[in-house]
């Protein structure tokens, strides 16, 4: 059996002394393979875009461009795991609204920042699987289209499976990625939301946001928020927040829950 490849990690941050730490605490983090530093975020998307890292620990406030700007740069190229390391806790929101993984304070606590770089590896393992399973499916439907209609091939502990699609609940986008939420459990799948969307046919699937498909038959509830927001519940008791851009599409899902 070949081993499985280290975690490709690149490290950016504009002071050298943070850098530093972070490889000296990950030195010896089994799964962890250091490829590079970057101290610019202009430096940091040359450094992604040619060795494209599993892991990128991104500082949040660098000269001139700053962390989000590496990301929004990088968004459609490559989208490595990010876990955040910033001096100030002001950017929480904003960073996990840029899906990333987790965010670490400085000055860094070696305990929290080998939690959050497992957590990482996680994440990086669930997506190496879902790139498998996108392979197996391609294959499989290039097959026989005929005999997959109605389900998604998926990966599972025992391989690969063909879930039928009304065992989905909610579909949410993840970067390159879409995870599927049913009720015996969550499958990750290198794919867009929108290729999804096409094989989830209306009026059984709805788009309720850029980032979330829902089954219809799983709402149990729509829940006003503000400026036209909304908040599915569904039955399982999961909540996915919609979007402006959906309005419409929600309340008229309201209307058939009266």
């Amino acid at each position: 059996m070949s081993a499985i490849p280290p975690v490709r990690t690149l490290i950016v941050d504009d002071e050298p002394l943070a850098r530093r730490r972070l490889r000296t605490i990950l030195a010896d983090e089994p799964g962890i393979e250091i490829i590079g530093e970057a101290s610019t975020g202009r430096a940091a998307v040359t450094a992604i875009v040619e060795t494209r890292p599993d892991l990128l620990l991104l500082d949040i406030q660098m000269p001139g461009q700053d962390g989000f700007d590496v990301l929004r740069q990088i968004a459609g190229v490559h989208q490595p795991v990010v876990v955040f390391i910033t001096a100030h806790d002001k950017h929480a929101i904003r960073a996990f609204e840029m899906q990333a993984i987790d965010y670490v304070l400085k000055p860094v606590i070696e305990d929290r920042l080998r939690a959050a770089v497992r957590r990482a590896i996680q994440r990086v393992g669930e997506r190496r699987h879902a790139d498998l399973t996108g392979a197996i499916a391609r294959l499989l439907e290039s097959v026989d289209r005929g005999r997959t209609a109605g389900r998604i091939a998926v990966k599972t502990e025992r391989g690969v499976a063909l879930l039928p699609v009304g065992d989905i609940h909610w579909v949410e986008a993840e970067g390159d990625y879409v995870r599927f939420h049913t009720a015996k459990g969550a499958h990750l799948l290198r794919a867009t939301l929108s290729e999804i969307e096409s094989r989830l046919e209306a009026p059984r699937f709805a788009r309720v946001h850029r980032s979330a498909i829902v089954n219809v038959e799983s709402i149990r509830e729509i829940q006003p928020l503000f400026k036209g927001d909304y908040v599915l519940v569904l039955k399982t008791g999961a909540e996915v927040r919609s979007g402006r851009s959906h309005r419409a599409t929600v309340q008229a899902l309201m209307r058939t829950l009266v």
